[in-house]
């Protein structure tokens, strides 16, 4: 009788085993999914992002010495059944070309080009701190609000420099925050936010969808999102793996070359879906428009998407969706409020339930620390 393997027990092989698989040659990462996508009801996989030349696995015996083994003998030494799926390594996304959302805009809205004087990447989401609501920031990747990876001015232009935005006509505000990224330790998130020079530059919207009304505390395999990224514009796909660990490629930017990061999401579309420009851009759930997860790399030739749930960004940041004007309205009236209650309350998380994503844990909180960027002029 063949046991169906649990998604914990997924997770925890394959956190024994990612640091010593993403050392081998051809391998971009490690995650887990679907035994079979086709039949959900078949349990959990390890999923292993690698190309074409790698067939077969090293694994460790207790003398320390690596033995290539192929996916049936993993299973069977494991527990797990081990799916490998042909990927190109993954790279960061900012672009040169110019494409459909890389015009300019006015208010800003989520889903069209933005970034500095040398690149383009997308408007993700627009945020808000606190209760009030009255602060408004642009949520982005550090590689595309950034200066190189330091806290130096950096001004933030829409479009961004790559699509013609010029700092004399295009500048809208400034870095604010952001999360530096580091060669020697794992990463969690690319993120920044950038401050406007006046509120009423930024609006609610987002391209295409309309309303954001809130966000998703947690996902889970399988599920089906939507985004519009700025060259890419509306895509479609479906999570095919969480708590993946990939090598990403960041080439010369910052010194960093190729990173890595933690308990990611690859989501796959039909069509590419993260290509040079997209970095930035975040799923929404198929109904509802609630934000899910922030879209920062992806494999070159774009079908996959590395991208991180939305959740860990709000936690780093203390942000929030803020309320577009018309909900506000409705929410005043009684008959309206346990409605929007309903609609804005980010779903619960599932303690310990490894088909979801799980928030950042206190620990990781602490050291994932948003640094403040030098002011500019």
């Amino acid at each position: 009788m063949i046991l169906l393997a649990s998604f914990r027990k997924a997770y925890q092989v394959k956190k024994q085993l990612s640091a010593q698989w993403l050392k081998q040659r051809g391998i971009h990462g490690i995650g887990v999914g679907l035994c079979d996508p086709r039949r959900p009801k078949k349990g959990a996989a390890i999923i292993l992002y690698a190309s074409a030349l790698a067939t077969t696995v090293q694994l460790s015996n207790a003398r320390g010495k690596r033995k290539p083994l192929r996916p049936a003998q993993i299973q069977k030494k494991t527990g797990v059944p081990l799916r490998i799926i042909r990927s190109t390594s993954f790279i960061k996304h900012v672009s040169p070309q110019s494409q459909r959302f890389a015009t300019r805009i006015r208010p800003v809205i989520a889903g069209y080009s933005i970034g500095t004087p040398n690149a383009s990447g997308t408007a993700g989401l627009i945020v808000t701190k606190g209760n009030c609501g009255k602060n408004r920031y642009i949520l982005s990747n550090n590689h595309v609000l950034v200066n190189e990876n330091t806290n130096r001015c950096s001004t933030t232009l829409q479009p961004g420099g790559a699509d013609g935005g010029t700092v004399s006509k295009d500048r809208i505000g400034q870095l604010y925050r952001f999360v530096r990224l580091s060669r020697q330790n794992n990463n969690y998130i690319d993120a920044a936010i950038a401050k406007p020079l006046r509120r009423s530059l930024l609006g609610t919207r987002y391209a295409v969808f309309g309303t954001v009304p809130g966000h998703l505390r947690s996902y889970r395999i399988g599920e089906r999102f939507k985004k519009v990224g700025r060259t890419t514009g509306v895509a479609t796909g479906r999570v095919e793996s969480i708590h993946t660990d990939v090598r990403v490629g960041y080439g010369s930017y910052g010194g960093l070359g190729t990173i890595t990061f933690k308990d990611q999401s690859v989501i796959r579309g039909k069509k590419p879906v993260s290509l040079s420009g997209d970095s930035g851009s975040v799923w929404l759930t198929r109904k509802g428009n609630l934000a899910a997860a922030v879209n920062f790399a992806g494999s070159a030739d774009g079908f996959l998407s590395i991208s991180y749930p939305i959740e860990w960004f709000m936690q780093v940041f203390g942000t929030r969706v803020p309320l577009p004007p018309h909900h506000r309205k409705q929410h005043k009236r009684k008959h309206h409020k346990r409605r929007q209650r309903r609609t804005l309350r980010p779903r619960r998380c599932l303690k310990r339930n490894y088909l979801f994503t799980q928030p950042l844990t206190p620990k990781l909180l602490r050291a994932i620390k948003p640094i403040r960027a030098l002011g500019c002029p």
